[in-house]
């Protein structure tokens, strides 16, 4: 079965945990630190991504500041988020579901932080932003109901 993205939009829920996160920048040489903080703090949502230059980190506000000795040697966003998962089993064949959400937040001036987890996706908004983000992302949704 292949899912479309109308389909998705009509029926998906968009879910917050109210929680708030920070963006954290480590040197590519810290990924044993990071790791670590991710598997000590427990964490319902978390997400590590390394690559040659650098380690990033998303975290929970709450977190950043518990493990802040640790995270001397990183860079923390001035910039809190909140996040907002897209509440729907995702096949990854899907083409087109974050162009969609990220055009209707654009058209918004809302900038986005995309997570996609496999078989759902996350973005996240500056939290001043956040209401305006879901009313965006609900109008979109009844477009595609009508």
């Amino acid at each position: 079965m292949s899912q479309t993205v109308d389909e998705i939009l009509s029926s998906c829920e968009f879910r917050s945990d109210e929680s708030d996160y920070r963006l954290l920048k480590l040197p590519a040489n810290g990924i044993i630190l990071a790791a670590g903080i991710v598997a000590e703090a427990s964490l319902p949502f978390s997400a590590m991504l390394a690559d040659q230059d650098e380690v990033t980190l998303l975290l929970p506000d709450d977190v950043c500041q518990e493990f802040q000795g640790r995270l001397k040697v990183a860079t923390m966003s001035e910039v809190v988020y909140r996040l907002i998962t897209i509440e729907a089993i995702l096949e990854p064949d899907l083409v087109g579901l974050i162009a969609r959400v990220s055009r209707a937040l654009a058209e918004s001036g809302i900038p986005v932080l995309v997570c996609a987890a496999y078989s759902r996706d996350h973005i996240f908004v500056p939290v001043d932003c956040f209401d305006k983000a879901l009313a965006a992302l609900r109008s979109l949704q009844e477009s595609m109901r009508q």
